[in-house]
């Protein structure tokens, strides 16, 4: 059996990437020409078709769609291997972040806060959805992803989902000086309040609990950004369902006042890993204790 040509490989794996010819020579530097001459060889070698061709996009087929498996494995140790090399031989230690888009800042902070101001340590952190940090941890162009979704590896990805910290869910708002002490569930009924948007578990959680205690808060915002819910929540004057870490700031200083946690309800803060051949230390360090 022949050898595998991986640079005959490589180039497959970025037209099935970009799913057009045209686009990944650009990518590639080299002609349509060289690169149709590339895949037809690797097709020769393996004795499949990889490709079949719509208008003018290229669909893998079942063949295909199993050599790319394969090739994201192979090109993703490639890249585990680069990265985890030339970063034992750099003064300075790369941490790669990622954080879903809706997870607290306060949070990522605190998390973050051993390593500020660390000479040897230069910090990377990225924001986007879930599934497009995830797509970059696979390619070790993220040492870690945080989130508030728990993530379950599958055949292709052996993920290592660590639970870093459980926060009570609880009720803020303006400082309630002079009037009796808030009472839940009664103080809820009516109430004119701030909550995540219905994409949030947290939301999911809320609407079970008003329905077990037939409770009808009026609803007046509901915002999937963390970092907008608190500026909301400091500067409407109403009512705010969040983590107390997300306005951690406001309730030390009083411009907010934490009027009650709803029991039953909490946000959970996970750290998904890649199963690495090499470890980093830095993660490691990172996420001790957790």
């Amino acid at each position: 059996m022949r050898r595998l040509n991986f640079h005959h490989l490589h180039y497959f794996w970025a037209v099935a990437k970009e799913g057009n010819l045209t686009r990944a020579a650009q990518a590639l530097h080299v002609s349509q020409s060289a690169l149709s001459t590339q895949i037809r060889a690797l097709e020769d070698d393996l004795g499949h078709a990889l490709f079949i061709r719509s208008g003018r996009s290229l669909l893998l087929t079942e063949a295909g769609r199993l050599v790319l498996d394969y090739a994201e494995s192979i090109f993703a140790l490639g890249s585990e291997l680069q990265m985890t090399l030339q970063g034992a031989q750099r003064e300075n230690q790369p941490l790669r972040i990622g954080a879903v888009a809706t997870l607290s800042r306060n949070f990522q902070e605190n998390l973050l806060r051993p390593f500020l101001g660390r000479a040897q340590v230069r910090i990377t952190l990225e924001s986007g959805s879930l599934d497009e940090l995830l797509e970059r941890l696979a390619l070790h162009k993220l040492d870690v992803v945080l989130t508030n979704q728990a993530v379950s590896g599958d055949g292709q990805r052996a993920w290592h989902c660590r639970l870093l910290d459980r926060q009570r869910v609880c009720l803020v708002g303006p400082p309630r000086s002079g009037r009796q002490a808030f009472s839940l569930p009664a103080d809820l009924q009516q109430a004119r309040l701030i909550v995540p948007g219905r994409s949030s578990d947290i939301r999911s959680q809320f609407e079970l609990y008003c329905n077990s205690h037939d409770l009808h808060p009026l609803i007046c915002a509901e915002v999937d950004d963390m970092a907008m819910l608190r500026l909301l929540a400091r500067d409407s004057g109403d009512m705010a369902l969040l983590p107390a870490v997300v306005v951690q700031d406001e309730l030390q200083a009083g411009v907010l006042e934490l009027y009650a946690e709803i029991p039953q309800i909490a946000e959970q803060f996970f750290a998904v890993t890649l199963q690495r051949h090499f470890g980093l230390s830095i993660v490691e360090e990172l996420l001790a204790g957790h």
